[in-house]
Formats: structure tokens, C-alpha cells, sequence
């Protein structure tokens, strides 16, 4: 798959910033709150593939799209990931170091950078017993945990339709093996990029993982509550600390 295959909107004008969605919503969903910063950026929202009109892989996997995003960072571009998307924001920056103007990532899945804190050992348990009976379980176009009252546009209901074959994207995705994650962080702490993870403020789980990231890619840190783990639907206080350290770093 190639990087043109995707289904990816344009908004706003200025420098580039290329924003990356989780596994349960796609692109317009998830930075519906973050339109307003077209006014000095211009935002890239490409659909993971599997959502919205994006041809989708067998799974959600971050090493067989890193590729696709590090191609859309062009000449250069900012690069802002979420969740599973932060986890392929991370690999595809250490493929194109070069063509990151900044690197920003919000809770990502790297459970196993923060191993042997206890909460994190008893998370990384009982997503592995997940795993191992995903396919006990019945094809769903999503998670249960989102809520049914919830609606979801059409192009977003494409993409759960098209999951729904192989179970819920949240429990087939691929998940970064011991090691990965640490040698692809360490590439990027290498490189003079300037960086930022930002945790909710919810989950002991989170807080511990986002400062294991942020020490092992020698980032900024920072902590954004009121949305629990979707961070980005805080909207202003989201943006605005994004705006500020793309402003910082867009030279």
C-alpha cells in the first residue's frame, strides 16, 4: 500500500502538521476539535487504512503503516499522533527523522516502555489474555467500552463496517514486541528533534507509560485532563499547547 491510497483531507494553510488517529474513530472524528488550528497550520488528516474510504490491511499494524505516514511528511512537516496513532507517529519519525519538524504524541500504546511498574505489568497481562481469545470473541465493528448512544458519521461507520470482518481494531491490532519500541525511541532521542507526549491525567496506567516515552525520547512533557484518554476532545486546552510548541519549533 502506498501512502496516495489513502483517504486524507487537507485544512487550513501555513506549515504542514500531519496529525494521526487512534483504532476506534477515524481522522474527522477524532481532530473534529483541532479544525480551528487551520487558521495558522495546515492540518493533513489521512484515515488509517480500514477507515473511511482508506483500503484497509488485515489488522491495525504500526510497522506496515509508519511507511504510509512518513511518506505524507513530504519535504518536511510536523507530525501529531494519538494512541495507536502515536505508536505509528513514533515508528514513522525514526524511518524520516529528516523530514520531522516536531514530533508530538499523546498516550501511546508502548505499555512495555513503563514495564515493571505494577500497573503496567497487570495491563500488559490482561491485554495479552486479550489477545490470545480475540478470536472467542464476535466480530464487532467496535470496542464495547464506546458508548451507544453515541453517533457516528457515515464515513467513520464505513470504516467500523469494514472492521468488523476481523473483530474489534482495538484487540487485533498489532502491539509493539519488547525491544521495538525502545530501539525506535532511542533513534529519535538521538536525533536533534524536538518532542512532546502528553498524558490525560486519568490513568496511573498512562502516567507511567507517557513518562517513560517522554524520559527515553528526552521530550517535553505535559498533562491535558478532562477527556480521560481522548485527549485531543478537550479541544482548546489541547490546542492551545499544541499550537504553542508548534510555534516554538517551526523553524
Amino acid at each position: 500500500m502506498r501512502a496516495s491510497e489513502l483517504d486524507v483531507a487537507c485544512h487550513g494553510e501555513g506549515q504542514r502538521v500531519v496529525l494521526v488517529h487512534g483504532s476506534v474513530v477515524g481522522a474527522q472524528r477524532t481532530w473534529r476539535r483541532q479544525l480551528t488550528l487551520g487558521d495558522r497550520w495546515t492540518l493533513v488528516l489521512p484515515n488509517r487504512p480500514g477507515f473511511a474510504a482508506s483500503p484497509p490491511l488485515a489488522r491495525g499494524d504500526f510497522q506496515a503503516e509508519a511507511p504510509l505516514i512518513a511518506e505524507l511528511l513530504g519535504e518536511g512537516a510536523h507530525l501529531v499522533g494519538h494512541s495507536y496513532g502515536a505508536v505509528i507517529a513514533l515508528y514513522a519519525a525514526a524511518l524520516r527523522p529528516q523530514a520531522v519538524r516536531s514530533l508530538t504524541v499523546s498516550e501511546p500504546g508502548c505499555m512495555r516502555m513503563a514495564a515493571g511498574n505494577p500497573a503496567v505489568d497487570a495491563q500488559i497481562a490482561a491485554g495479552e489474555l486479550l489477545y490470545e481469545h480475540a478470536q472467542e470473541f464476535a466480530p464487532a465493528g467496535l470496542p464495547a467500552r464506546v458508548p451507544r448512544r453515541r453517533r457516528l458519521d457515515a464515513r467513520d461507520a464505513r470504516g467500523a463496517r469494514r472492521r468488523a470482518a476481523g473483530g474489534s481494531a482495538a484487540v487485533h491490532a498489532r502491539t509493539p514486541r519488547p525491544g521495538r519500541p525502545s530501539r525506535r525511541l532511542s533513534s529519535c532521542a538521538r536525533r536533534r528533534l524536538h518532542k512532546l507526549v502528553i498524558s490525560g491525567g486519568h490513568s496511573p496506567v498512562f502516567e507511567a507509560v507517557c513518562d517513560a516515552v517522554a524520559e527515553r525520547l528526552q521530550a517535553a512533557r505535559a498533562t491535558i485532563p478532562g477527556r480521560g484518554h481522548t485527549i485531543p476532545a478537550t479541544g482548546e486546552p489541547y490546542n492551545a499547547r499544541l499550537h504553542s510548541f508548534l510555534a516554538e519549533h517551526q523553524r
